[in-house]
């Protein structure tokens, strides 16, 4: 395979998966599917045959809160929306907005504690 992105893909895991697609797809603005055709069921936070990075959530065991990596997911709806849902579903913001050249950010932590950014 031959690519110019260094990530490929990404996995978020958490400890109850119907809950946490229940707070993505809040999050995300949109229903996420639970998928059946692997190891173990998954919910698919992207399109897995879409272009760039895909990523998806699994039944497993996140990290200390606070440690693990930080994924960055777009904000589909603007930051305030995402932040008003984080805080609906059961994540916590953890920041300001933080403006970059490429654009604004924040970060938050899911239900399970693993670290997000939403960005805009």
């Amino acid at each position: 395979m031959t690519t110019s992105n260094t990530c490929v893909w990404f996995e978020i895991p958490v400890t109850d998966l119907e809950r946490a697609r229940t707070f993505y797809s809040a999050l995300m603005g949109r229903d996420l599917e639970t998928r059946n055709g692997g190891p173990n069921p998954i919910v698919a936070l992207t399109g897995m045959d879409d272009d760039g990075v895909s990523g998806h959530l699994y039944p497993g065991t996140p990290a200390a809160a606070g440690s693990g990596p930080t994924i960055h997911l777009a904000a589909p709806d603007g930051l305030d929306t995402a932040a008003a849902r984080i805080r609906e579903n059961g994540g916590t913001v953890v920041s300001d907005p933080i403006e970059i050249p490429a654009g604004t950010f924040f970060y938050a932590t899911d239900p399970d504690g693993n670290s997000i950014g939403l960005f805009a």
